[in-house]
């Protein structure tokens, strides 16, 4: 058993509203480890994760510390770096396509609107988070990923943004105060803006994988020529 910390208290900008982010690495069912407080996975998931260049693994291989090994070993450290993230664009169109679920439910008086503005924080944040991850080389798994990306930064005032993660907590965690329907409306008046941002970082990731996906062919072809010109 291995049991790791990760996220904000390892970056160290734990704030209030922030909660301790637990790790559990264990071999088959574990009773002991409560779903709401600990992350639970085994070693061979973990593995996949790691071949596969997940955000997730990129997370804990640069923001997780290990706190206790049963065999005294550290697992995710022998796992050295996971692989390169490689599906930035088909992320990202993913946390764009929840993004737009939600908005259309929350603009047809959805009865449930801090769940569906909690939906809409995830999907910023995610987004941001991939596109840091695959196209910077700044990876951002922070709670503000979307207003750490510089001049791509998420172009909306403060005000809503902070309503939307006052959501995301309330949603959560059932903590914080209550989200009133002038605030609601207030979100709504700038959802068009995110939507326009969301897109547009989607094309420079498709840009940006189709120049990897160019330069890639022709180091192949220069690879190719090389070998029949010694040949």
């Amino acid at each position: 058993m291995h049991i790791y910390v990760f996220g904000s208290i390892c970056r160290g900008d734990v704030r209030q509203g922030s909660d301790i982010d637990l790790l559990a690495l264990v071999d088959g069912y574990e009773a002991r480890f409560e779903p709401d407080v600990f992350s639970v996975y085994s070693y061979g998931r973990v593995a996949e994760l790691w071949s596969e260049g997940n955000p997730f693994a990129w997370h804990l291989f640069l923001e997780s510390k290990l706190i206790f090994a049963s065999d005294g070993s550290d697992f995710l450290n022998s796992l050295n770096s996971p692989v390169r993230y490689t599906a930035c664009v088909q992320d990202c169109e993913k946390f764009y396509g929840v993004f737009c679920e939600a908005y259309d439910s929350i603009t047809s008086r959805s009865a449930s609107k801090v769940f569906e503005l909690s939906t809409l924080f995830l999907s910023i944040r995610n987004i941001a988070t991939c596109f840091s991850l695959g196209v910077t080389n700044n990876p951002d798994f922070s709670r503000n990923s979307a207003r750490n990306l510089g001049k791509d930064r998420l172009p909306i005032t403060n005000r809503p943004y902070t309503i939307l993660e006052r959501a995301r907590i309330l949603s959560t965690r059932g903590k914080g105060r209550p989200i009133t329907d002038k605030e609601v409306a207030e979100t709504l008046l700038e959802l068009h803006t995110v939507k326009d941002w969301m897109e547009a970082l989607i094309a420079q990731a498709r840009n940006y994988e189709r120049v990897q996906k160019s330069n890639g062919r022709a180091t192949a072809d220069s690879r190719v020529s090389q070998s029949e010109a010694t040949a």
